[in-house]
């Protein structure tokens, strides 16, 4: 210990002994008219190699304040804004502030004394919706990918699973060159690309495409990036390819090409792994490790990682397989196309064990059950995105998507109940085989015909899905009910099952503009129709035929299902530099229905309701705002839920639909704001939601003297949810060798919710409190140390007896480290600790996750040799504790355990200037 207070000592010493801080004001006005210039940019660098030091932005009265901290005594400050001519002056530095006094910005190049007009491009720039870096401004390490560089801008934040934010707000578009790269899957950009590549990245509001043409205000919670590669970099072939293999049969291969020629652009990309990965990640530490634990598992089959699926897993181990490639170009003036196709397949294996205490009113019981899933799946999917400007005031644009899913499943689970008294009520065994094969075709179509000259338009949207679904089931369960009552069902069945969907949307709206573009008037009208059959024959086992023949007309369905509704709707908006409010009232008329061809049993439900969004934006400056906004949504009941059809499928779960329930009106309200300094590099970002829900649909459930529940459905009023969250992050830079990050967040979600427990009706409340804290350390090219802690602490509470208050905690802390030296040698360490305090025993109730990896560099970085190990230690379980209003439930199911892999990577890079291919990397 005491030499590592020692190193950390002398190393801090030189630091200190030679940096000096420095301050640096001015004011800058336009040279002509003297007014002020706000968001203009201001940075401080090095004059030996241009090197970025420290840079600001102007205020509202065009007055800046530059501060930093550096170890020479001469420096080049440059000022640019957008319209202007770039301005730079030589300062020396002499350990007090300096007054560079009022300085005019000319529109066009000339003298101005001692300050030299220049063409310097800004790190940053910030024109009225875009948020701009230039790449070459923020120094990386060698090989460096977009991911690496989002990591050095100011106020943005990369998680270990490649989700991104800007200032506080998600990130969930990625554009290379404007265009989709790859689907909806960002890190496919952020990780393959490589920061060489990289002219600029730009950061704007979310928008459609129509949206942008049209001028309209996007998504003011989301983000895109937008990165532009440099034009002298744009022609040639670049990618990267990997393989290795590890213990326990562990493997994992990936490969991604792309071809770029200007606006022509070519990629494709393949993979496979055992190890729970998407497998066209390369495998560093955040980009394989963290997605394997943190990947979306579904029943049926599927799984997602970024939105994009993956074929079928479980919730234990997955062997997927991944091939894709993408299409972009420009097909003349105006017009543009890309295009991806996927093909995607998995193969799955999980055991789990499930241990739950229910609890009833005057009563509790226990059930415990262990289930074993092998899936297998194959997805092929394609998306064109076309789009065409027929003139300079009308835009088409066409999005169709083709999937097929071919997939199959064997499920087996042994189920019982026992009472307090530890007495076996009832028990079931149940063996699935399921055989499932699907085709989904998507449209959407928008045209919008922009008038005049003030921000008038007419817009038609057209969307459409035909879904079709075919599956065969195998079942066999054996379920026993014990005690006064005693019954044994037996089934061996064979059911054929068959889904139809086709949905349909027609959307027009006009915008007239009262102010021309300021102040807009809409019309729309929205009309919805989405058909459903579902058609599901239940065939049992005949022991004399020895088939399937005996049809079975309880357990079988023929439904055909409409929901179709209609809304026309008034939109008043108003959009300025500074403010940004608007209001829309809409009326909803649904009609549901549904015809039972089986039963003959048909009916109808009407739903009228006033539907109303609200919201407003104040821009205090380009570093500042706060919004809030207001709505009331209709929710109308599933068919599920209003059909009186009783499903007895499962034996021990009966269920029933209400034809009598009334559709749920949710309001929401919302507050936030959003800050960010460019000076101190530092800012914080809030929020707070509010909903409440009358009328919202919920179980009723009646649980009998054998355990069994028969369910319906009603509705309740009191249903609210209160959440809020605040954050702050700030980065200190030292010198431009160290730099501290630090953050801080507290979350905290009140809920109220009442539901109905063995018919009798109760209300349950929650509290959760979640603060996190995080920092983390850099020095560049040497190391990064990053450690974090996070506490969950909820409290349940209840206004019936039978529920006892409890309150739940959980623990997590993290230690992420990073070695650069000597420079070819990377070393990566990933550990968390986690207490899960309320676990019940039998379970694991804490556990050390320690994942490392050794990266080795050569060819000129081109090359790597990665020795990794996944659960250094071999403390990793899958055990979860989950609690709802009636029961406490704890689940442990399969994990992936320790291994070890040795993996080899390539990147290879022939882009070259101005459409010259450059040399072989080899050479």
């Amino acid at each position: 210990m005491k030499k590592c207070i020692l190193w950390l000592g002398f190393s801090f010493f030189p630091l200190f002994l030679f940096s000096q801080n420095f301050e640096i004001k001015g004011k800058l006005v336009d040279e002509t008219e003297n007014f002020p210039l706000e968001s203009a940019t201001i940075f401080a660098e090095k004059p030996a190699d241009s090197s970025l030091i420290t840079y600001t932005i102007s205020g509202r009265d065009g007055e800046f304040e530059l501060k930093g901290r550096t170890s020479i005594t001469e420096i080049n400050v440059n000022i640019t804004y957008t319209g202007y001519a770039s301005v730079r002056k030589k300062v020396t530095l002499n350990g007090s502030p300096i007054d560079l006094g009022t300085i005019k910005m000319p529109l066009q190049a000339e003298s101005l004394g001692d300050v030299v007009i220049t063409a310097t491009r800004a790190p940053i720039t910030i024109k009225k919706d875009t948020l701009e870096f230039n790449a070459a401004s923020f120094s990386t390490k060698a090989n460096a990918t977009v991911e690496d560089l989002l990591k050095e801008l100011p106020g943005v934040e990369v998680d270990a699973q490649g989700n991104i934010t800007v200032n506080g707000k998600a990130v969930n578009k990625i554009l290379v060159n404007g265009k989709p790269f790859f689907g909806d899957d960002p890190t496919i950009a952020t990780r393959n690309l490589t920061k060489d590549i990289v002219d600029k990245i730009q950061v704007t509001e979310t928008k459609t495409d129509s949206q942008a043409f049209s001028g309209e205000k996007g998504d003011d919670q989301n983000q895109t990036i937008n990165i532009t590669i440099d034009e002298e970099k744009n022609k040639g072939i670049f990618g990267r390819v990997a393989a290795g293999g590890g213990t326990d049969k562990r493997f994992e291969y990936a490969g991604l090409v792309n071809y770029f020629d200007n606006d022509l652009r070519l990629s494709a990309l393949a993979g496979g792994n055992n190890i729970n990965s998407p497998g066209f990640s390369f495998g560093e530490i955040e980009k394989m490790f963290g997605s394997a634990r943190n990947l979306n598992f579904n029943r049926n089959g599927s799984f997602n990682f970024n939105g994009r699926s993956f074929g079928s897993a479980g919730e234990g181990i997955t062997n997927s397989r991944t091939a894709g490639t993408n299409y972009a170009d420009d097909w003349g003036k105006g017009t543009d196309i890309s295009a991806d196709y996927f093909y995607s397949a998995a193969n799955s294996f999980n055991e789990e064990l499930r241990n739950r205490e229910n609890i009833l009113p005057e009563n509790r019981y226990f059930s415990t059950s262990d289930s074993r899933s092998e899936d297998e799946s194959d997805t092929h999917s394609a998306n064109i995105r076309f789009k065409t400007k027929i003139d300079s005031t009308f835009l088409v644009e066409v999005r169709p998507q083709f999937t097929f899913n071919k997939s199959t499943s064997d499920f087996t689970r042994n189920e019982e109940s026992r009472s307090i008294a530890n007495e076996l009520i009832n028990q079931s065994n149940t063996d699935n085989q399921s055989f499932r094969e699907g085709n989904n075709f998507e449209n959407e179509l928008t045209a919008t015909k922009n008038y005049g000259s003030r921000g008038g338009y007419f817009r038609v949207r057209v969307n459409n899905s035909i879904n079709t679904t075919v599956n065969d089931d195998f079942r066999q369960s054996l379920t026993q009910i014990f005690g006064d009552d005693p019954a044994t069902i037996n089934r061996d069945q064979f059911i054929d099952g068959n889904q139809r969907s086709n949905n349909y949307a027609v959307i027009p709206s006009f915008r007239y503009p009262i102010i021309a573009d300021t102040l807009f008037f809409y019309v729309g009208y929205n009309f919805v129709r989405d058909k459903r059959m579902d058609k599901r024959s239940v065939f049992d086992f005949n022991e004399q035929s020895q088939a399937y023949t005996d049809f079975n007309v309880d357990q079988s369905t023929d439904f055909e299902n409409t929901n179709q509704f209609s809304k026309p709707q008034l939109s008043l908006t108003y959009n300025a530099d500074k403010i940004y409010t608007g209001i829309t009232v809409g009326y909803v008329s649904r009609r549901l229905e549904s015809n039972d061809a089986l039963r003959n049993v048909n009916f109808q439900n009407d739903f009228n309701a006033l539907e109303m969004n609200a919201n407003f934006r104040y821009r205090f400056s380009k570093k500042f705002s706060i919004y809030s906004g207001y709505s009331l949504n209709n929710n109308a009941p599933n068919i599920n839920q209003l059909s009186p059809y009783v499903d007895v499928s499962d034996p021990l779960n009966i269920t029933r639909g209400n034809p009598d329930l009334k559709p749920s009106n949710e309001h929401r309200l919302y507050f936030g704001g959003n800050n960010y300094d460019y000076q101190t590099q530092s800012g914080f970002y809030s929020y707070l939601n509010a909903s409440l829900t009358n009328d919202r649909v919920v179980p009723q459930t009646i649980i009998d003297e054998n355990f069994v529940r028969n369910t319906t459905y009603t509705n309740v009023d009191g249903n609210y949810n209160i959440s809020g969250n605040l954050g702050y992050n700030k980065t200190t830079a030292i010198d431009s060798l160290r730099t501290f990050k630090y953050g801080a967040g507290f979350y905290i979600m009140g809920d109220r919710s009442v539901n109905f427990n063995n018919n009798v009706e109760y209300s349950s409340n929650t509290i959760s409190y979640n603060p996190s804290v995080n920092f983390t350390f850099s020095w560049k090219d040497l190391f990064e140390i990053t450690p974090s802690y996070r506490i969950n602490y909820s409290t349940n509470s209840f206004d019936i007896d039978a529920f006892e208050n409890r309150n739940y905690t959980r623990h997590e802390m993290n230690l992420r480290t990073k070695t650069f030296f000597p420079k070819f040698l990377e070393w990566n360490n990933d550990i968390e600790y986690a207490y899960n305090a309320d676990v019940a025993e039998g379970f694991d109730r804490s556990y050390v996750f320690w994942n490392s990896s050794l990266v080795y560099s050569f060819l000129n970085d081109n090359g790597s040799a990665t020795l990794k190990v996944y659960d250094l230690l071999n403390q990793n379980n899958n055990v979860r504790r989950t609690s709802t209003q009636d029961y406490i439930q704890d689940v442990q199911s399969t994990v992936l355990r320790q291994y070890f892999m040795f993996t080899l990577s390539y990147k290879f890079n022939t882009l070259g200037k101005k459409g010259e291919i450059r040399d072989n990397p080899w050479e």
